[in-house]
């Protein structure tokens, strides 16, 4: 049962010393090396929480949540994995530590393990390689990749390793285990001692580190490679140095550069060739020469977690973004603008006019929700381009309908069950799954498609008349209100097919130059070398805004 039955080759990916130093990244950039050498590649990921998914935590707790198209709602290193390979991902490739427990419970519950003693181990650690091998099969990949989270040496990933260890000894020629390991600076002087110490760890587990990644602010020189591969026996090419660069999408050429692709090769007895992978060369170069500036403010309120900025908790917006940004020759500066100063003091709502763009994300509850509405109402007032995500969309209908449709108290019901006027309400679906108190996994979840209007901003950016778009939502545009709300000029420019949902809401141009609402995310679909038409219209708007 150990391992596929075709020759998949497993590359396991795990950390050293420390918390967010690329793991995510590094295993992306590895998944593309692999497939520009023209190989079928899959990318899975590994969470060590007990959650079954990451759908029930906040983005301050753990960064954003990524949502696949079968609905999945996983990590955001998921989405990396689809942005480096171009590809949909399903809910084969996430798992967590709650969800294999999950599995192997029900398995003996279901008497599938023949009434016998069922363990820790073996069962957790084979239920991992089962895991992997379904995705593999599923996707018939000559290669996975497997991000391991969480730090070697820590319990909540030993299972995990333990799984990478019962495979390679059942298969030893098909397997490669890297450690992405971080080197700090003291003094001026790059330590390798914490380094050393990650890898014992990772030996203390039954496994040989194949390739050590060094993480480090700046480039790794001769001396640190040597003596990080002699004291954890391991030639000096086989330690890779990972720097910090400008754009993520240069790490895949970095290690290329270094003969990573050609060194996984010969260790796995890999076939196909490498291509110098020209694409993203291109891409890189391109991103290299957008220096003009363009500035886009991102407007919520999963900012800070005690001192500091979460950045990861709109990690997909800032990717499509940029993605826009490179493709017309521009160099994105993207600022975070907390909705909840605004309710302080709606003097600052001035600060927005330095700025091309303005994103109102996804998020939940009342918390900066009037702070949200009043940047809606600036944008749109002066004529600000502006691109609203999900709830961002949601406060958008709410703002138009309080301010230009004549109902002063118009809100969302998750905001205010009792207004007079719920322009937002919840689906009916899911009423009865929160009174039940089914929170998990149980919004409406991945792609849906959606029908758009002719003559529409929406339309002409899309170029086409249906698309399929990602979900993550409980509350819709109140049907009841619908004819009401476009009599007053906005106008509901995309539906879900039965139109009983409105999936796109704008302002014609005569009225505002981009002000474009969605109840999808279409920053999970966006791509570096495919940007999505929504956030390729906003740059645009920006570059026209010439501020």
């Amino acid at each position: 049962m150990f391992g596929s039955k075709k020759n998949t080759k497993y590359i396991f990916v795990a950390g050293g010393v420390m918390s967010a130093i690329g793991k995510g990244i590094t295993a992306s950039s590895i998944a593309k090396i692999m497939q520009s050498r023209g190989l079928k590649v899959t990318a899975l990921k590994i969470d060590p929480y007990v959650n079954v998914d990451a759908g029930t935590m906040t983005p301050t707790e753990h960064g954003e949540v990524f949502v696949l198209a079968d609905g999945m709602e996983c990590d955001q290193d998921m989405g990396n994995y689809e942005r480096f390979l171009d590809t949909d991902l399903t809910r084969d490739n996430y798992m967590t530590t709650g969800s294999v427990y999950l599995s192997v419970i029900t398995k003996e519950r279901n008497l599938e393990y023949g009434g016998r003693n069922v363990e820790v181990v073996p069962d957790i650690p084979n239920e991992v390689i089962a895991k992997i091998d379904a995705a593999v099969a599923a996707t018939d990949s000559d290669v996975a990749v497997v991000e391991v989270g969480g730090t070697v040496g820590e319990y909540q990933n030993v299972l995990f390793l333990e799984a990478y260890r019962i495979l390679k000894f059942h298969h030893p020629g098909d397997c490669a285990f890297m450690l992405v390991s971080y080197l700090p600076v003291l003094n001026g002087e790059l330590k390798s001692k914490p380094t050393q110490y990650a890898v014992r760890s990772v030996n203390a587990a039954g496994i040989v580190p194949d390739v050590v990644i060094a993480r480090s602010a700046s480039v790794i020189d001769a001396k640190r490679k040597e003596r990080i591969a002699f004291n954890c026996s391991l030639h000096v090419e086989e330690i890779i140095s990972a720097p910090n660069v400008e754009s993520i999408y240069e790490v895949p050429i970095n290690f290329e550069d270094q003969g990573l692709g050609e060194l996984l090769a010969k260790k796995l007895g890999l076939g196909g060739r490498d291509r110098d992978m020209k694409e993203w060369r291109g891409l890189v170069d391109t991103i290299h020469a957008a220096t003009e500036p363009i500035k886009i403010a991102i407007a919520g309120k999963y900012f800070t977690t005690g001192e500091y900025v979460l950045t990861d908790s709109y990690i997909s917006v800032l990717e499509a973004i940029k993605h826009a940004a490179y493709q017309q020759a521009r160099k994105p500066v993207i600022e975070w603008v907390n909705v909840e100063d605004f309710e302080k003091d709606p003097s600052q709502l001035s600060k927005l006019d330095q700025y091309g763009g303005v994103i109102v994300p996804g998020g939940f509850g009342d918390r900066g929700v009037e702070g949200k509405i009043a940047v809606i109402q600036y944008c749109r007032e002066k004529k600000i381009p502006y691109l609203g995500l999900c709830y961002g969309m949601q406060l958008m209908v709410v703002e138009y309908a309080r301010h230009i449709a004549g109902m002063t108290d118009a809100n969302t019901t998750e905001v205010d069950p009792k207004t007079t006027h719920p322009v937002i309400d919840i689906l009916p679906e899911q009423k009865e799954l929160l009174a039940k108190k089914q929170y998990g996994a149980s919004m409406r979840l991945g792609n849906y498609p959606a029908t758009l209007k002719q003559g529409t901003i929406v339309r002409e950016q899309y170029g086409k008349d249906e698309v399929i778009e990602r979900h993550r939502h409980r509350y819709e545009v109140n049907p009841e209100y619908i004819a009401e709300i476009e009599k007053a000029g906005l106008v509901f420019s995309g539906t879900s097919p039965s139109r009983k949902l409105m999936e796109f809401a704008e302002l014609p141009k005569d009225k505002h130059p981009y002000f474009v609402g969605t109840q999808a995310h279409p920053e999970l679909i966006s791509r570096p070398l495919r940007p999505h038409p929504l956030f390729a219209g906003l740059i645009a708007a920006a570059i026209d805004r010439k501020v």
